[in-house]
């Protein structure tokens, strides 16, 4: 792992994580549209719903990415941090699952939604605002 971060893997995880983060808030505002809760000229809830799930699909290879390369570097800590992600990447399994499998249980999708923003963020919060505020 030193290899491909360049001996930065700390700083790597918190960007990837920072990135992340980023799209996350941006699926806030895509499923808003798709929802037709906000409703922009530019862009409708058809499309909003169409990117809302590539994102997503790019957002969840770059946490399992960051998952790993957190575990393999560092560990498990048993900390807040290394609950929040655990709980991040199963309930992101669940909503994939839903979305996927379940489509009767569509009704869940905005709580999982919310539940992954929320622990995506307080993961954020563990782990990469401290990295990325020390430089």
């Amino acid at each position: 792992m030193q290899t491909v971060t360049r001996g930065n893997p700390t700083e790597v995880k918190a960007v990837l994580a920072t990135v992340a983060l980023a799209l996350g808030a941006y699926q806030l505002a895509l499923i808003a549209v798709g929802y037709r809760r906000l409703r922009p000229s530019f862009l409708g809830a058809r499309p909003a719903t169409r990117a809302h799930r590539a994102v997503g699909d790019a957002i969840a290879a770059l946490l399992v990415l960051t998952a790993f390369m957190c575990l393999a570097v560092f560990g498990v800590d048993g900390g807040l941090h290394a609950a929040a992600g655990a709980a991040l990447l199963a309930v992101l399994a669940v909503k994939v699952a839903v979305v996927r499998w379940i489509p009767r249980a569509g009704r869940l999708l905005p709580p999982l939604g919310l539940a992954v923003f929320t622990l995506l963020a307080l993961t954020w919060l563990t782990s990469a605002a401290g990295v990325l505020g020390d430089g």
